[in-house]
């Protein structure tokens, strides 16, 4: 149970990471404080479901494109979470491709690095109740 919350929390943060940093580089995709926990949970959500869902689907119909599952993904779980409230808001087919790519990046990356960063955290943690 311990396990599955913080495959949660880190699924959350980077994702979290991800739709920032593409928020920052990328004039014509908004991501405002309002509704931005709200998106991230949504995508998150979505992600979870989708990835496995796209993945299948291209195996078994289009062996080709099993290496762009998580960037397809990515994108239907973004435009997922625009519907949802008006946490992200994304204007234009760039800038959407390049979301997609930048989340996708950001997110895998930070799906390595926060889990470190979350040991080094508890280790530090369990250091100053000695």
């Amino acid at each position: 149970m311990i396990r599955l919350l913080l495959n949660l929390l880190i699924s959350l943060v980077a994702c979290a990471i991800g739709i920032v940093v593409a928020g920052w580089l990328l004039d014509d995709m908004t991501v405002s404080t309002g509704g931005f926990v709200t998106a991230v949970v949504v995508f998150a959500i979505a992600q979870m479901i989708l990835s496995p869902f796209i993945l299948k689907v291209a195996a078994t119909n289009a062996q080709a494109f099993v290496g762009g599952v998580g960037i397809v993904s990515t994108l239907v779980a973004l435009f997922i979470a625009t519907l949802v409230g008006d946490g992200i808001s994304i204007d234009g087919v760039s800038t959407w491709i390049l979301a997609a790519l930048i989340v996708w990046l950001v997110t895998a990356v930070a799906s390595l690095l926060v889990p470190f960063i979350l040991i080094k955290m508890g280790v530090k943690a369990l250091q100053n109740q000695k």
